[in-house]
């Protein structure tokens, strides 16, 4: 995470895991440091929940040992040239992130159904869809779930970035807002306004 404690953020970062939905699992293996990619989501008890292919090379060693899991926005890039003062600046990257440390346990089958359930029930509507696994063919859905491990990690530390120019004066956070707007990034100006509540 960022060391500036400017950047630190004082909104609800499982809210915004829950929003992003999607993330990187760090691991370590025999083999060194893995990364797995995939769904994560909230559980009312404010878990983080995710499944792995079994043939993932972090499933086999996720079970009780610790993890790291990252979820971070696109972000936007900021040219120098934007602020009043280019010549006393550099580039930058502005952008939000979550870092989440706990330990893993693997899910019982049921658990395994019941995150199945929980991912239809909260990304089908995102997209306008109601897919489930009961649609599946029962043979079909009992064969992919065997090729799947689902994990749960309840958190012990929880860090975060939100990096949108906050230690930046009005009138640099003006021409940033205004650079961003006319390269095409509307989204990276309302994070600005977000956190100067503009």
């Amino acid at each position: 995470m960022h060391p500036n404690p400017a950047f630190r953020s004082d909104e609800n970062p499982l809210a915004f895991v829950a929003a992003h939905a999607f993330g990187h699992i760090f691991g370590v293996t025999p083999d060194g440091a893995r990364v797995a990619h995939a769904p994560i989501l909230v559980t009312a008890d404010k878990a983080l929940r995710f499944h792995l292919a079994n043939a993932n090379a972090l499933t086999a060693h996720l079970d009780g040992a610790r993890a790291l899991v990252s979820l971070a926005t696109h972000g936007s890039y900021i040219s120098a040239n934007w602020y009043a003062d280019p010549a006393a600046n550099v580039p930058t990257w502005q952008y939000r992130a979550v870092e989440i440390d706990g330990s893993a346990r693997a899910l019982s089958p049921t658990e395994l159904d019941e995150l199945l359930d929980l991912a239809a029930a909260t990304l089908e509507p995102r997209v306008g869809e109601n897919w489930t696994m009961a649609k599946m063919d029962p043979r079909r859905g009992a064969a992919m779930k065997r090729a799947i491990t689902g994990f749960e990690i309840v958190p012990d530390t929880i860090r975060t970035t939100d990096k949108h120019g906050q230690n930046r004066s009005e009138a640099d956070a003006c021409a940033v807002i205004a650079g961003l707007e006319a390269s095409g990034n509307p989204q990276g100006a309302a994070e600005m306004r977000r956190l100067r509540r503009w």
